[in-house]
């Protein structure tokens, strides 16, 4: 069984259908990458599982247990991190604070020593409020405070986009790590060579559909399937 099985969900924005029958599956210990053109329904996906947006028909498990529905603090609480594009860090609160803050309602929290191990940035600037951090320091703490609530699994949504490549370095070097110690990731991203660099398995989706799915070998095999469904 699946750490995570979605089951043909489908999703609406009003009366819009974005998803249709959108299926997945993310084992334990898994990196699972959702790739797709802007628009083609990743970010619904995400919000869909973490229980943003009702799923109007279909099934999501989590260790064999339905969520969809369920409000999502309870989804949180049952293992599930989303780090949001849009970061939603609190720019009033320091970097420790922010940690802290995250760390609070965690059954197994991380501690701030082992966060600032993968993170030795956010160590240095830990007293700086999330207002004075560069774009990839944000992101950083955004993926730091999934972290120390200590997640079964990490929805990233977006991590490097809009960053210098040298952020983006570390932040898939990061990735790498967290993947090489067995941490499950479900990540949806538009750098698609940072992105099959660390995953074991690729989804790509199209107009709300599920398209294709893979290895990231068999995807990079295939340049016409990349050209049409993701510009590469």
């Amino acid at each position: 069984m699946s750490l995570l099985e979605v089951e043909k969900i489908n999703s609406y924005y009003g009366d819009s259908h974005i998803l249709f029958d959108v299926s997945l599956e993310v084992g334990k210990n898994e990196v699972v990458a959702l790739l797709g053109r802007n628009g083609a329904g990743k970010t619904t996906t995400l919000r869909t599982i973490m229980g943003v947006l009702a799923p109007r028909g279909g099934r999501i498990r989590l260790s064999g247990r339905e969520i969809q529905g369920l409000p999502t603090y309870e989804i949180a609480r049952m293992g599930l991190q989303l780090v949001p594009e849009e970061r939603a860090i609190f720019g009033q609160l320091s970097v420790e604070e922010n940690l802290r803050l995250a760390a609070l309602s965690a059954e197994k929290p991380w501690s701030l020593e082992r966060i600032y191990e993968f993170f030795p940035r956010l160590g240095e600037r830990r007293r700086s409020g999330g207002r004075q951090l560069s774009g990839g320091e944000q992101q950083m703490l955004a993926i730091a405070r999934a972290l120390i609530r200590d997640a079964q699994i990490i929805l990233l949504d977006e991590p490097f986009e809009g960053l210098a490549p040298l952020i983006v370095r570390d932040l898939v070097r990061v990735s790498r790590e967290l993947a090489a110690q067995g941490r499950t990731i479900l990540i949806v991203e538009q750098n698609v060579v940072a992105a099959l660099s660390f995953s074991d398995r690729v989804y790509v989706v199209n107009n709300g559909h599920v398209v294709w799915q893979g290895t990231p070998a068999e995807l990079e095999a295939d340049p016409a399937l990349m050209k049409t469904h993701l510009g590469v």
